[in-house]
């Protein structure tokens, strides 16, 4: 049971990482590679400011730093000409670097007691199973503003010139909007969100590592494709609670993959490998639906004939 409600509270906060990706990928219609980088640096800037005792603090400098990665990879897209997969290419490889000097050139960094879920735990007296239960409900209630917020957000002339530079930049261009700003601020919302889970997940765990970024772009795309298999592509609504609910579902898979034991004492190390086979597996569902549909009219046609 413990399991479930670390997966269920695991995927609230990676459910942030979801939406940033939903955002660049859905919305503006960009492959964004910094989600790499902006994860681990909203980490290590939550950790280093929480660290220094300002743990409620991390949490809007985290999302500065991703925004800021955002702007860069923006930059490099819109101003340079780069195409938008190498420019976050190399937003990701330089913020390497930069999350080791944040860290203080070491792999790691705790933040010791000023975790903002340890003290939170502080202001009740409870057991483990309870301390799960209370920090899924934060993440829970946390997550469910952002998720409100974001909605209302695309709802508003700056959010719709967004959406519509995803769909037809042309067409905004023409309307006299700046396409190159909507893009840019697209990108910093969306690596804000993605820094946002980062830090987090620091605040979760207890410390930030250098390589906690590793495969978080995978899981976001992961999150979304799920969320839209279940719940389907029907607007910007939809597509931002689903990619929180696609987050939760793939973390609840996992978990009763490696809670079952189904490889034996393998399933834990082959963990990348699962999550691999089920990005798979959802990423192949639109094209199963469409060959059924296919064989179905052909089956009609034959019948008909």
């Amino acid at each position: 049971m413990q399991l479930y409600i670390t997966a269920l509270q695991e995927g609230f906060i990676y459910g942030l990482l979801a939406l940033g990706i939903f955002i660049s990928l859905r919305l503006l219609n960009i492959p964004d590679l910094t989600t790499e980088s902006s994860f681990g640096f909203g980490s290590a800037v939550a950790a280093v400011t929480a660290a220094a005792g300002h743990p409620l603090l991390s949490i809007p400098l985290a999302m500065i730093a991703g925004a800021a990665a955002g702007f860069v990879t923006g930059m490099l897209q819109t101003k340079l000409k780069v195409h938008p997969v190498l420019a976050g290419i190399i937003t990701m490889s330089g913020l390497y670097s930069v999350n080791l000097i944040v860290l203080g050139n070491t792999p790691n960094l705790s933040l010791g007691s000023e975790s903002l879920f340890k003290l939170l735990y502080g202001l009740f007296d409870l057991d483990p199973i309870g301390k799960k239960i209370v920090g899924t409900a934060a993440s829970a209630v946390f997550c469910i503003l952002i998720v409100l917020i974001a909605i209302w957000f695309f709802k508003t002339h700056i959010g719709m010139c967004i959406r519509a530079t995803g769909d037809n930049p042309d067409m905004v261009r023409a309307s006299s909007i700046n396409v190159d700003r909507t893009k840019i601020t697209g990108l910093c919302l969306s690596n804000a969100l993605v820094a946002l889970s980062g830090a987090l997940i620091a605040h979760y765990s207890g410390y930030s590592d250098i390589h906690s970024s590793n495969g978080t772009l995978v899981y976001g795309l992961a999150a979304v494709i799920i969320g839209e298999a279940v719940f389907g592509k029907r607007g910007v609504t939809i597509g931002l609670i689903s990619a929180v609910a696609g987050s939760i579902i793939y973390k609840l898979i996992v978990t009763f993959v490696v809670d079952m034991n189904l490889f034996g004492d393998y399933s834990a190390t082959l963990m990348k490998l699962m999550c691999a086979v089920i990005v798979a597996v959802t990423l192949s569902v639109p094209a199963v639906k469409s060959y059924i549909n296919r064989a179905k009219v052909k089956a009609e046609v034959k019948h008909n004939a």
